[in-house]
């Protein structure tokens, strides 16, 4: 069972009361056990069945194919929480993950049937610059692990900046999701409150890109899992800090998109400004979507088939060292008053180094990118993410905390 050390103050009976765990030794309203032995999911749905694993070198849900639904939950550690209270926190959330993405409910489950379908559930966490001063080990924390600096095309809203923790809970059905997402919450409610929740989606063909809100293609150049560029670039070697070992980093940009003007613009305009065609996402010098773009080609006119100011222009990478590793997720909520749409991307970039991979890319559309006209940045945070855990009995973020 995952305690915290030290305080006392966090365990499974100071939060769940002694009533929880009578109930549970009675065998009334709990049967975990008998869930735990239970085959998991409807033996007909392999897609409910499947699971993703939880113990490893690194951290699940980053090499992890994205599955439909994600959730990315930011937290602020509440005033007089110390060291020992982050640790208990951590140990929590590693026995509760490797618990739900295995399909068996964690601890004190008030809705274990819930658990009974993982579907690919994978669970990531992540720390925010502040943990670092907490728990007083400033000389541990990575140089990049900061607020990003202000660009002028961002319109960042308070609502979604920042946190001391980060969950990042992905699956392939929705309820697996908000299972998760309220047990990993309520489970340590006494020491962190919630900051901001972000919920997003992406509906896909195996062997596909995924299509964000604007109809594009989105995602064609990336990095792909189990080689060595991605080992060499989103995996840290713990060259500067050997508790990051296996770890990364994520910067999640919440970025809004103005349908509603976007509609407006023909096809032509559409390519022109992202580079791309809309049918198969092929560059506009191109055929076929992993056709490697020529930004050096002009037509009969001498003018560049795909404009300088094209979204794919300003996004490709001068340097091998600026490629990152590029989750992203649609969001669709409810419009304000006289809107349409409310609309956009989750864009969670993985890296190594946030200052040598991610900074550059970023500035350069920043700077000058012909999106920025329907796009807007209004949310934005940078966190580490931890190694993996390796076997039973040791928790996330142990090798930065007993280092």
């Amino acid at each position: 069972m995952a305690e915290s050390s030290g305080t006392g103050r966090l365990n499974r009976r100071s939060l769940f009361g002694g009533a929880a765990a009578a109930a549970g030794a009675a065998g009334i309203g709990w049967g975990a056990v008998t869930l735990g032995d239970r085959q998991t999911g409807d033996s007909n749905d392999p897609t409910a069945a499947a699971t993703e694993p939880f113990y490893g070198e690194h951290q699940a849900g980053i090499e992890t194919a994205p599955p439909t639904h994600a959730a990315f939950i930011g937290f602020d550690l509440r005033p007089g929480t110390d060291r020992d209270d982050i640790i208990g926190i951590l140990k929590i959330w590693t026995d509760d993950a490797a618990r739900l993405t295995q399909g068996r409910p964690a601890l004190a489950d008030t809705e274990p049937e819930l658990a009974q379908r993982p579907a690919r559930l994978t669970v990531t966490v992540g720390l925010g610059p502040r943990v670092f001063t907490v728990a007083g080990l400033p000389q541990h924390r990575p140089s990049w692990l900061r607020p990003l600096p202000p660009f002028d095309i961002d319109r960042l809203e308070p609502a979604w900046n920042d946190g001391d923790l980060m969950l990042q809970v992905c699956a392939d059905e929705a309820t697996t999701v908000s299972h998760a997402v309220r047990v990993l919450g309520k489970n340590v409610a006494s020491l962190v409150s919630v900051r901001w929740v972000q919920r997003g989606f992406r509906n896909v063909a195996p062997g596909q890109t995924p299509r964000n809100l604007m109809g594009q293609v989105d995602g064609t150049v990336n990095i792909a899992p189990g080689t060595p560029d991605f080992a060499e670039l989103v995996w840290d070697d713990g060259r500067a800090h050997p508790w990051l070992t296996g770890g990364t980093s994520l910067v999640l940009r919440r970025i809004a998109m103005t349908l509603d003007t976007w509609d407006e613009i023909d096809r032509e305009g559409r390519e022109l400004t992202v580079g791309r065609t809309l049918a198969d996402g092929a560059p506009l010098t191109g055929s076929r979507e992993l056709d490697e773009p020529d930004f050096t080609a002009v037509d009969a006119h001498g003018i560049a088939v795909i404009p300088q100011s094209s979204h794919i222009a300003r996004a490709h990478h001068t340097s091998d060292r600026e490629r990152f590793l590029r989750r992203g997720y649609n969001y669709d909520d409810a419009p304000p008053p006289g809107q349409t749409s409310n609309s956009g991307l989750l864009f969670a970039a993985f890296q190594r180094d946030v200052d040598a991979q991610y900074l550059p890319v970023q500035q350069r559309l920043a700077a000058f990118d012909a999106l920025n006209v329907w796009t807007t940045p209004i949310g934005s945070a940078v966190f580490v993410i931890p190694p993996g855990v390796r076997s039973p009995g040791r928790y996330l973020g142990q090798t930065l905390f007993e280092s």
